[in-house]
Formats: structure tokens, sequence, C-alpha cells
């Protein structure tokens, strides 16, 4: 049972080859390309509205340069948006339950953000390793404590990210499979465990938009930190 249950969450394989690739790059044919003309369809109104919007709220209290992210960050908010969603479609893989592929987005970001501190003011980056005032005994132990913590970042955005998404897909077939189960034994205990089902796919619909902003939103304040 346990098998069958996970089976989801494996990469599909096509003649030898593990398709994950090509589940990755999917999303971006999916979101249409802005055009130079004055007015848009609809569905280009929204999607520059959306950016508009995320890029505002998101780099509004950062300093001038971490603005130089915004294209990197949006990229991968929708991404990760077109990721999760596309993975609740029946019979399709999300990679992002993986949780390789998610600290793949997540090391180099990080690693990015924390060199780029280092070079541009290493006086204050290293200073987040000891917070001031800190008694002389506690030193040697704060400095570990923080470096600890600032090491397991990279770690807790793609756990976080893969735990969330893989409970989700875990409820939702476990709904399905007692739902088929009750349909010709208990049919009224079937319909209540299919509007439940469908009440966890709404849930899930709002935990992968909410899943990749909470990435995005973490990230950036990585690099608010070293800007």
């Amino acid at each position: 049972m346990m098998t069958s249950l996970f089976d989801q969450f494996m990469s599909p394989m096509f003649m030898g080859i593990p398709l994950i690739a090509v589940a990755t790059l999917v999303p971006w044919l999916l979101w249409p390309t802005p055009t130079t003309r004055w007015l848009n369809n609809r569905l280009l109104t929204l999607q520059d509205w959306f950016i508009n919007q995320f890029t505002h709220h998101l780099f509004m209290p950062m300093k001038t340069e971490g603005h130089k992210w915004a294209l990197i960050l949006t990229s991968l908010l929708l991404f990760l948006i077109s990721l999760n969603m596309l993975g609740l479609i029946p019979y399709t893989f999300t990679p992002t339950t993986q949780l390789s592929v998610n600290l793949g987005l997540a090391v180099p970001l990080w690693l990015a953000t924390v060199l780029m501190g280092l070079r541009n003011q290493p006086t204050i980056a290293l200073g987040h390793l000891l917070p001031e005032g800190t008694p002389t005994p506690l030193i040697p132990i704060l400095i570990v404590i923080e470096t600890i913590s600032l090491l397991i970042r990279p770690l807790a955005l793609g756990v976080r990210l893969t735990a969330n998404l893989t409970a989700g897909h875990l409820l939702i077939q476990l709904t399905a499979t007692a739902t088929f189960a009750l349909l010709s034994l208990l049919p009224t205990a079937a319909v209540l465990t299919m509007i439940l089902m469908y009440l966890l796919t709404m849930l899930e619909i709002a935990v992968a938009m909410i899943q990749a902003y909470v990435f995005v939103l973490l990230m950036s304040l990585y690099l608010q930190e070293n800007v």
C-alpha cells in the first residue's frame, strides 16, 4: 500500500530516460509572451498586473542594490507556481515534490546572497554570526549556533516546499481511494468523502501558490540581509 501511495512522486520514465527535465521545462511554454501592441488580451493584462503587484510588494522595503534580483525572483515565483499547479492535474508529475529539485533551486540562490554580502559588506555579514552584547563565555557557542542556522537555510527552504506539497498530494490520493472504496458499500459516505476531496483540492491549490510565494519571500529576506 505504501509503495502505491508514493509511486506518484517517482520521476516518470520513457524508454529508460527520466522525464523530469521535460516536466520542469513545460511550464515555461504555457505563459503567454508579451507583445509590443498597446492593447493586450485579458490574460496578458492579468499577467502584467500580477507581476507588477508582486515586484512592488516584494522589493518596496529593499534597498536599490537588491532590485537587480527582480527578474530572477519574479521568474522563480512564476516557475514554482506553474510547477505546483500543474502537479495537481491527474496523471501528471510534480518536480517540486523532489527534495533534490528544491535544493537545486534554493542552494545556488542562497549561496549567491551570502557571497554578495561577504563581498560588499564583509563586516556586517560576519557580524550576523554574533549578536551585539553577547557575554564573553557564550561567544564561541553562539558563533557555532548562528553558523549552523545560516547553513541550514537552503535545506529549510527545500524541505518546507517538499513536505507541504507531498502531504497535500498524499491526502488527496488517500481521500480519492476512500471514495472509490465506499462508492459501492456506502454511497452516502462516498458522497461526503468526495466533497472532502474537492475541499482538499481547493486547499491544495492555495497551498501551491502560498508555498511558492513563501519560498521567494524568504529568499528575498536573505537577500535583504546582504545588500
